[in-house]
């Protein structure tokens, strides 16, 4: 996110703020301003904290429908995974563990302070705090953070992470990580003066460093201790929790971490004794067990699943245990060019017509638990979203047939084609919108096969993998974007940057390969006036629905069950979910 500024370094705090405004999802109907609740109704937790208590100990017990793509702080790329890594990782920045607007701003964590921009915003100092250590009582030192950003631009050994430091910082030429380009000096990218200070140099001026530097990437890594690829069996904390146990694929368990000192974070309370979360549980069990309260929270955060939504939301009592906050998200389906028929334009748009947009709806809920019907790439909360319709969906939604055929034809492909489509394998909702598009497709002659991935590795090994989509025919595969932070950068970069699609995978874009939508992104980025550069996301998200690489689905809301012996329950307006760094056991 770019700053309004003459010489683009200008109040970072400030700007967030009020973007996070533009883009708070949900309303205070607490006419007496109170930040906190303790009266079980619908949507208690959006605005203000449901529960409030300072109670120490207790377990927290969350589950997950799929497995965790990465524990390592330098891959993982999954919402819910950021959210929770807080409690055992202390990044540079990050966003506030507090209620409403003021969540989606970035605070000190690890540095004493917000970054200080210089020569024009191309260098960016940060000065650590006195005080905090690893788990093992080693002080935690700038050579750490340089360390950890440097190995995260490894894109072989961690497929799976966001690009922005490679793709801002002046690094050397051809430089691989400290892995495959052992020895090679960085200094033009990250130097380290002393042991409390560490300086990012960029290629270019970017005002909204900050969130770099409150990505999960900056959270240090000792290089003694590294194991690479391996790392993600047992990350050295900084956070208030340690790792106790670490059973991939299963199970894991946080304990405290006794070189932790409340006295250098003022960000986290630690209140619970530990965490216990179990992986790849079915994910209607897990509604089932929330409702029961056997379990306090579904770590994926998107809320009630197809099969207890009616018994949910019919029920006056179980209605009041949820919260219903919109999000900066879209669920959609990526379109791929490379794979034939559709490499040509016509059988893309094909697609766009025939698809039937509410039965994508009711895939995800409906209008309550899934989202608006969206028709562009932009969800309307994000500065810059504009509205606009290339491919109408009929009167009711449910598909323009008509139009699909004459695409069709005009695509050389009159009887349709075959192509297969990926969906993951534990979310029951994306099971259901690649059910809904292979009866809609083949109204028009398209058929879908439909082939489940399991969540863990979608995006590294399948539906991310662009050696993989193309050589398994996955014309379509169902996907999903949150965004880093919530403006049009934050949000479009790294899904519809092709300079971001990597051959190894792990790419969250496989289809968009526009060369001026590349160009178009780095002229926003370079504009310095916010109200012209918000100006510029609209035209881009267009540019990209001409291609008909995008299906969107529906702008995202959840209605996700609040835990029951929890406290400090609230909607983080960062993450869209629970904020699970304030969490107490009532």
């Amino acid at each position: 996110m770019i700053r309004k500024s003459k010489v683009l370094v200008a109040g970072t705090a400030a700007l967030a703020l009020s973007l996070s405004m533009a883009a708070c999802g949900g309303s205070d109907d607490d006419t007496n301003g109170s930040t906190s609740s303790s009266k079980a109704e619908f949507n208690a937790a959006m605005t203000k904290v449901f529960n409030p208590s300072d109670k120490k100990g207790g377990t927290v017990k969350l589950a997950n429908s799929g497995d965790w793509d990465t524990l390592d702080p330098g891959e993982t790329y999954y919402g819910y995974s950021w959210n929770f890594l807080r409690l055992y990782g202390r990044g540079l920045l990050m966003f506030k563990p507090v209620p409403g607007a003021e969540g989606n701003t970035v605070t000190p964590d690890l540095a004493e302070g917000l970054g200080v921009p210089s020569d024009g915003g191309k260098t960016w100092t940060y000065k650590l705090r006195k005080g905090v250590k690893f788990e093992d009582g080693a002080e935690v030192k700038a050579a750490d953070v340089k360390y950890a950003v440097l190995r995260s631009i490894d894109k072989e050994t961690f497929p799976n992470g966001p690009a922005y430091f490679e793709g801002f910082l002046n690094l050397p030429e051809g430089y691989k990580g400290p892995y495959k380009s052992k020895g090679v000096n960085t200094d033009s990218a990250i130097t380290t003066p002393d042991d409390s200070t560490i300086v990012f140099h960029l290629k270019s001026a970017f005002g909204g460093f900050d969130y770099l530097a409150a990505l999960p990437q900056t959270v240090p890594v000792p290089v003694a201790k590294d194991t690479g690829a391996k790392y993600k069996e047992h990350v050295v904390s900084t956070g208030p929790y340690m790792f106790d146990q670490n059973n991939l694929g299963k199970n894991f368990s946080l304990k405290r971490n006794p070189n932790w000192d409340q006295a250098t974070d003022a960000n986290r309370k630690a209140l619970p004794d530990g965490y216990e979360v179990s992986l790849n549980v079915n994910a209607d069990d897990i509604d089932n067990r929330l409702l029961s309260g056997d379990l306090d929270l579904d770590v994926v955060g998107t809320g009630v699943q197809p099969a207890a939504l009616g018994r949910v939301v019919g029920d006056p009592a179980l209605k009041a245990q949820t919260d219903n906050p919109v999000l900066a998200r879209l669920w959609y389906t990526s379109i791929n060019p490379t794979v034939a028929p559709l490499d040509n334009i016509e059988c893309r748009k094909a697609v766009e017509f025939a698809a039937d947009k509410t039965g994508y709806q009711t895939a995800y809920g409906g209008p309550l638990a899934g989202g608006d019907i969206a028709t562009t790439i932009l969800p309307p909360m994000i500065p810059g979203y504009e509205k606009f319709d290339l491919y109408p969906a009929g009167a009711d939604n449910t598909g323009d047939v008509e139009k699909a055929k004459a695409a069709l034809t005009a695509c050389g492909q009159p009887n349709g084609f075959e192509t297969n489509m990926g969906y993951r394998a534990e979310r029951p909702k994306e099971k259901a919108v690649a059910e809904s598009l292979q009866q809609s497709l083949a109204r028009v002659g398209i058929k879908l096969t439909l082939k489940p991935f399991p969540q863990g590795d979608y995006f590294s090994q399948y539906a991310g993998n662009p050696p993989y989509v193309k050589a398994n025919k996955l014309g379509l595969v169902t996907n999903g974007w949150g965004a880093d932070w919530n403006d049009g950068f934050g949000f479009l970069s790294q899904i519809v940057d092709s300079r971001v699609i990597r051959e190894t995978g792990g790419s969250s874009n496989t289809s968009v390969r526009i060369p001026q939508v590349d160009q178009m992104l780095d002229a926003a980025v370079a504009e310095t006036d916010t109200a012209k550069r918000d100006a510029q996301w609209g035209p881009i998200d267009k540019r990209v629905m001409e291609e008909a690489v995008i299906l969107p689905g529906v702008y995202a809301k959840s209605l996700m069950i609040r835990p029951k012996r929890l406290s400090n329950v609230f909607v983080s307006e960062a993450y869209s979910m629970y904020d699970y760094l304030s969490l107490g056991v009532a």
